[in-house]
């Protein structure tokens, strides 16, 4: 996987966010690649999916 310094910012962020800064993040960060986003996907709580499902609809 390419750990890119933006990319580790990115998690970073993604990972000390509340849920909508999770989801905000999710939506809204370009050019990473299907890893890198699946990655941050195994860190969104499962409960909430469903939210993320809907902001990306």
């Amino acid at each position: 996987m390419n750990n890119t310094p933006k990319f580790n910012e990115v998690k970073q962020r993604f990972k000390n966010a509340d849920l909508q800064g999770k989801i905000e993040i999710y939506t809204t960060t370009q050019g990473l690649t299907v890893d890198q986003f699946k990655e941050l996907l195994g860190m969104f709580p499962i409960q909430h999916l469903d939210k993320l499902e809907r902001a990306m609809a």
